[in-house]
């Protein structure tokens, strides 16, 4: 028989008719997904699934987080879960490949951290993650070749290229330009409206979604009464800038916002 480890989704509220919900879901490793402690009684539980040991051993995550096809199911299945949590009640997302020895280790963390975790919850109850990606889209050169311009304001071939690139490095300033303003305007909005805000990591390579260049990459914390109209002001704010693109994404549950207690990355060795 295979040994397992206890994968942890995320923790929550208690709230009815959960675990009906939760009926038929899969997980990591194709497995069902259930609620510790097995019999709750009080406000707070965690989502979870048991998942083959030799996978999630220290050693055996190393090698597996290098293993880009492996790590996508992992966390496709992990965010799944989690989303269909939050769709019924309020969720702190726990890190990727958060294990524990077994289902009682997972419990005894809630109950440790019972007091932090339920902090959290209150803090996010009513509360949704938008994402907001600025794209900086500098138009294309126009159809007249810089030679066949410098050719008709009789420009050397040196001088006409010289041109062409400081029109270039004009237009790219101008782009950015705009992407700024469009970040300000963004902001401001943001400071009125959201309960938090969350800068990331731009997003390169095979991460960034579309054309252009990513530049900025944040998360804004709304209510989930006024995310319509966030991202309807978004969009009206910057229209008139040229060359930026703006993509508003969600809801999702709040990752970006989610301050737990330490998590362990490997299961935690018995006594």
């Amino acid at each position: 028989m295979t040994e397992t480890v206890t994968y942890a989704y995320a923790v929550l509220r208690s709230v009815e008719g959960l675990e009906t919900a939760l009926s038929g879901v899969r997980g990591v490793a194709g497995a069902p997904v259930r609620l510790v402690p097995k019999n709750p009684g009080g406000a707070l539980a965690a989502a979870v699934s048991a998942v083959p040991s030799e996978d999630f051993r220290e050693d055996a995550l190393r090698r597996h987080l290098e293993d880009l096809d492996w790590l996508e199911a992992v966390a496709r299945s992990h965010h799944h879960v989690i989303e269909v949590l939050a769709a019924h009640t309020t969720v702190l997302p726990l890190r990727l490949a958060t294990v524990y020895l077994d289902d009682e280790r997972m419990t005894e963390k809630l109950r440790a951290d019972a007091d932090a975790f339920a902090r959290a919850l209150k803090r996010l109850a009513g509360y949704l993650e938008w994402g907001v990606k600025i794209y900086v889209e500098p138009q294309p050169p126009e159809a007249t070749g810089s030679s066949e311009v410098g050719a008709a304001e009789g420009l050397s071939p040196g001088r006409a290229y010289l041109q062409a690139r400081r029109s270039q490095r004009l237009a790219r300033d101008g782009s950015y330009h705009s992407a700024r303003e469009a970040a300000e305007r963004i902001e401001a909005i943001g400071i009125s409206m959201a309960a938090g805000h969350a800068r990331h990591r731009v997003q390169q390579g095979e991460l960034s979604v579309g054309a252009g260049e990513n530049v900025v990459n944040d998360a804004y914390l709304l209510a989930r009464e006024t995310a319509a109209d966030f991202r309807s002001r978004i969009l009206d704010a910057v229209r008139d800038l040229p060359d930026v693109r703006i993509d508003v994404t969600g809801p999702w549950a709040p990752y970006s916002f989610a301050d737990l207690p330490q998590q362990p990355s490997a299961p935690e060795p018995a006594p």
